[in-house]
């Protein structure tokens, strides 16, 4: 059994170095030819076999053939033999395991795929034999340097530093050391815009290549107006400060009644409405909020305007927010009509906000400028018609075209979440005609048309330029200021869709210097807010205005921000993050009132802007440490030290000055430093236990949790209030 288990060897001997012996070689007149070859050593099969297969190889015709037949030979001869390094010119071939005899078969494939059996041979140990060799062959400090493949790198519009390493072939570590010595902190999940990615490929030696957009986001980009092209209705946006009249002027303009309707009298929310003028000309007419906190909403509204009607009333002249008017009305180039309200009382001052208004470039024709001023009164509807003129006369001017015709284009006004219909949004038609059947993206969702409302309640089956309709039909609440687009078919908006989400940078790359950084790592108290509002316009601005809330100990932390019914999520949130949650103009559901009763979680409502916000500006009052203030009653000194059986040691002590109160916060001073604060347990008086010392009579003093008194050791008796501090 042992010397079956032997590794058995093989070795076959050969002469490589001799030549060719052409004797062996004969033709007998014949066209073919033979080898003969001297018999291998495994016996006659195994040779009869090999000269087989080598005598398959025939071309009589050239002498050149016969030549690379013998050098096949011999090359099939050297990969079979495994040379060994002695001088003796033989060489063994060792192999491991059972032999094979078709191992040793001899064919023209395996002749000509030398290459393969070279590979079989060579064991691993070879290899590292190999490489060490070659180490000890190469001189010290030369080091074999690899060409850096340069590669054409495509960039989008915003990438992830993992996916631009992965085009580039570089090291993600790489790329964020880079970034971090331009002071910007990012990991591999964040996006970065394109031109910073364009840098990096640069920096690295990459050749970087723009990704061009989809061609559905070519044709969005593309204004040309084509199909039907008609004269639009003008857009005109009624903007100003808080309670000038803006809703009753457009009130009084088409008759209705909204201000009533309006919480607190403000209006809260973007309106969109339409007037039909004597001439039978349209009008549309857009209402924005005039409070501080609806900056946002006032700055979307001028951007989708065509004409401004700024409000200003006659007895109370420019304030804040009409400034604020005037730089988003001239930020978006768009002329502006100045409409001098409450013109019937009687302290109004007209010259006064005319001579105002030059300094913010608006001049008054009477004055030689080219803005038109028109005095109004809303509640006496006097010049209404006037103000009217005007702005067709500005419509005229403007020339407004637009098609009606082609795949419709709009802007969201106001999106909310109704119970019944779902996500609705307010749209303004600023081209082509928009069907119902259609479907559309807005932002980073998209839909299909199952309704469409005007401003009067009414359904349509289309909607034209300069219309503003509520749409149903949207998989999901869109922003406001959105862009709606019309797409051909829904393979197309699900495609622009991903697209714009693809786009979007959820994981921002902020930049911060060293400053910063230790900024953050101040500790704050944090209060968190979740809000739920009735529309996407209101919940913006009531996150912007807390937001503006600052404070160096205290922050607000909105950790949602939504439209829509609280529900039993709203509430275990807030649970759960130990928040305060804000419903503004919405109400619970049946299942989350009860859960917050079960959750003890406090639910607070408003419906008027100021007040939430004065709500927040409390709660985070309350997070700030108060304010001590210290009332000093009197101070006395220590004469002598008593020890008394059940009281314990008791300071002798000499009211110097005011008086000293038993039970009230007391100090030790010892050559000028204070060594003890505490309270002033009990007071005694010739053996009675007293309330009070005055100044110059004697007393013995216990203080509490205090025995190491000291002669000559002063008393201060003092009182301690706490006084709330607020932001």
């Amino acid at each position: 059994m042992e010397k079956e288990n032997k590794k058995k060897t093989l070795t076959i001997s050969s002469d490589l170095k001799k030549k060719i012996d052409t004797t062996l070689i004969s033709t007998d007149g014949k066209k073919s030819f033979s080898v003969k070859k001297k018999e291998p050593f495994r016996g006659n099969k195994m040779a009869k076999r090999a000269n087989q297969n080598i005598n398959q190889v025939k071309n009589p015709d050239s002498k050149k053939k016969n030549f690379a037949r013998k050098f096949i030979e011999q090359q099939a001869t050297k990969a079979f033999i495994k040379k060994d390094d002695k001088p003796s010119g033989k060489s063994k071939l060792k192999l491991k395991g059972p032999i094979d005899k078709r191992d040793f078969k001899l064919t023209v494939s395996r002749a000509l795929n030398v290459e393969e059996i070279e590979i079989k041979q060579r064991s691993l140990a070879s290899v590292k034999r190999a490489r060490l060799k070659e180490k000890k062959t190469t001189p010290e400090g030369e080091k074999k340097e690899f060409k850096k493949v340069l590669r054409e790198v495509k960039i989008p519009e915003q990438i992830t530093i993992q996916e631009l390493s992965n085009r580039m072939a570089e090291k993600s570590n790489d790329i964020i050391k880079f970034l971090f010595n331009m002071k910007v902190i990012a990991t591999i999940n964040h996006v970065i815009d394109k031109d910073t990615a364009e840098y990096i490929v640069k920096e690295f030696g990459h050749t970087p290549v723009i990704d061009e957009k989809p061609s559905l986001e070519k044709e969005k980009i593309q204004e040309k107006l084509e199909g039907d092209i008609q004269t639009r209705a003008p857009v005109v946006t009624i903007m100003g400060h808080v309670d000038h009249g803006k809703t009753s002027l457009l009130d009084a303009l088409r008759d209705s009644n909204v201000v009533s309707g309006e919480h607190g009298g403000i209006t809260q929310h973007i309106g969109a409405y339409q007037v039909t003028t004597e001439n039978k000309k349209i009008i549309t007419f857009i209402d924005t909020p005039g409070h501080a906190a609806f900056t946002e909403m006032r700055a979307r509204g001028s951007k989708i305007t065509d004409i401004v009607v700024l409000v200003v009333a006659a007895d109370d002249g420019i304030k804040p927010q009409t400034v604020e008017a005037i730089k988003h009305a001239k930020a978006a180039k768009v002329p502006i009509i100045v409409a001098i309200n409450k013109c019937d009382l009687p302290e109004k001052n007209i010259s006064k906000i005319k001579n105002e208004m030059m300094q913010y470039e608006l001049i008054a024709e009477d004055l030689s400028g080219d803005t038109l001023f028109v005095e109004v009164s809303a509640l006496k509807k006097i010049n209404l018609d006037k103000l009217k003129e005007n702005i067709l006369l500005q419509s005229d001017i403007l020339d407004l075209k637009a098609s009606f015709s082609a795949q419709a284009k709009g802007v969201v006004i106001e999106s909310k979440i109704d119970k019944g219909k779902g996500p609705v949004s307010t749209v303004l038609i600023n081209n082509g005609k928009l069907k119902r059947g259609d479907f559309f993206i807005c932002g980073d969702t998209w839909g299909k048309i199952r309704a469409m409302i005007n401003y009067e309640g009414k359904n349509l089956d289309e909607a034209l330029p300069s219309m503003p309709v509520e749409i149903l039909g949207m998989n999901d609440s869109a922003f406001a200021g959105a862009e709606f687009i019309v797409t051909k078919n829904e393979d197309e908006a699900k495609e622009m869709v991903k697209f714009k989400k693809n786009s979007s940078a959820k994981n921002q790359v902020v930049v911060k210097d060293k400053t910063a950084l230790f900024d953050e790592a101040k500790d704050k108290d944090e209060l968190n807010i979740i809000i739920k509002s009735d529309v996407q316009g209101s919940s913006e601005a009531l996150k912007m205005a807390i937001n503006k809330i600052e404070h160096n100990e205290v922050e607000s932390k909105i950790i949602l921000s939504d439209i829509g019914m609280i529900n039993e999520t709203d509430v275990s949130l807030a649970k759960a993050s130990n928040a305060i949650l804000i419903g503004f103009n919405v109400k619970p559901n049946r299942e989350a009132k009860k859960l917050a009763e079960e959750q003890k979680v406090d639910i607070k409502y408003f419906n008027i802007i100021y007040e939430a916000l004065e709500y927040v500006e409390k709660s985070l009052s309350g997070l700030l440490e108060p304010d001590i203030k210290e009332t000093v009653l009197g101070s006395a000194e220590i004469q002598k030290v008593f020890k008394v059986s059940n009281a314990g040691k008791i300071a002798g002590s000499k009211v110097m000055n005011g008086e000293i109160k038993s039970k009230s916060k007391a100090r030790i001073i010892r050559d000028g430093v204070v060594v003890y604060s505490g309270e002033i347990q009990s007071i005694y008086r010739e053996k009675n236990q007293v309330k009070e010392v005055s100044t110059g009579l004697e007393c013995g003093i216990s203080l509490k949790d205090f025995i190491d008194f000291k002669e000559k050791d002063i008393i201060e008796s003092y009182l301690a209030e706490e006084i709330q501090r607020s932001i």
